[in-house]
């Protein structure tokens, strides 16, 4: 297939990329920044995806292609970065993909718009609502937590630290999925039947983990004593609190009270399917794909054999 690839040099999207590729599909990446030539064989393309005009010029070219892969997301969650790349970027590349005759799209999303109480959550959804309605083809993929979220204490535990937790770190659970194991999830979606028009949620192998099994995940394996360092979520709220007044008076740091308000909520929201009826997270509920685990992960970084990319959604 000759498949537009949003978001291809993220973390996720360079995977997905490399997937894709594989799997002998021709590539056009509509990028922010260029990155180095000939990855993947892939065709780079810069193009400002918030400019419609530079969107047809620079980006499709009134070229034909069979489908849309978007992984592109905000680098922040911010809700001016939100609402600019989340929903406008997306529903300007969803309209030139109708006008270019494009039969797919194929969208990461994201679990936690399911329980929505962020700007980045609202954008989210307000775009996976006109990809519904713009009647075609599509897969909107929810995952769970990635490994590159529950990897940013490692460094802190091998310098002898306390693992951090809020609350007694049994507050929230998550299926965490490897970068390889969802792109292969999202390469699947463009010749899977099954997959296509439906709101797909996906977590990765085995039973959900909590941080208190994170933690103690890390300490076996550096053949430490676990200790935890418990952070009060009443501690989040005050800095929330304080950054949202400061915000009326700094813009600046009104965008860092949203970034708190993030955080907030990866503490206390858990990273499974929600079940409306009881408003419960269902563990049983949240479907499981691919071979990697978050200790091989955990074992392959402690052994230098792997790298993490934490980006900009990080809490510590």
């Amino acid at each position: 297939m000759r498949i537009c690839l949003l978001g291809a040099t993220g973390t996720i999207g360079r995977a997905v990329r490399h997937e894709l590729a594989a799997c002998g599909h021709e590539l056009v990446c509509l990028v922010r920044q260029a990155p180095a030539t000939g990855l993947d064989n892939a065709t780079f393309r810069m193009v400002d995806v918030t400019d419609a005009a530079a969107l047809a010029r620079d980006g499709f070219r009134g070229e034909s292609f069979d489908a849309v892969v978007s992984c592109m997301a905000s680098r922040t969650g911010v809700p001016e970065d939100a609402w600019a790349i989340d929903y406008r970027a997306h529903l300007a590349v969803l309209e030139m993909a109708r006008k270019s005759g494009v039969g797919q799209f194929v969208l990461l999303s994201a679990l936690c718009v399911q329980k929505p109480l962020l700007a980045f959550q609202h954008a989210k959804l307000a775009f996976e609502a006109a990809l519904i309605g713009s009647g075609m083809k599509f897969s909107i993929v929810r995952p769970t937590a990635f490994f590159k979220s529950l990897s940013g204490q490692i460094a802190r535990v091998r310098a002898g630290k306390p693992f951090l937790i809020f609350g007694d770190g049994t507050l929230t659970a998550c299926k965490p999925i490897s970068d390889r194991d969802l792109a292969r999830y999202l390469a699947d979606c463009l010749d899977d039947p099954s997959r296509w028009n439906r709101i797909l949620p996906i977590g990765g192998p085995g039973p959900a983990i909590t941080p208190r099994a994170q933690g103690q995940m890390l300490f076996d394996l550096l053949n430490q004593r676990a200790r935890f360092r418990s952070v009060p979520v009443g501690l989040l709220d005050a800095i929330i609190a304080a950054l949202t007044l400061a915000g009326r008076f700094k813009t600046s740091l009104a965008a860092k009270a949203e970034l708190a308000l993030i955080g907030r909520y990866y503490a206390t929201q858990s990273m499974l399917v929600l079940d409306p009826a009881t408003g419960q997270y269902n563990e049983a509920a949240t479907p499981s794909t691919g071979r990697d685990t978050l200790l091989d992960h955990y074992r392959a970084v402690i052994a230098g054999t792997a790298a993490v990319e934490r980006g900009d959604h990080a809490v510590f």
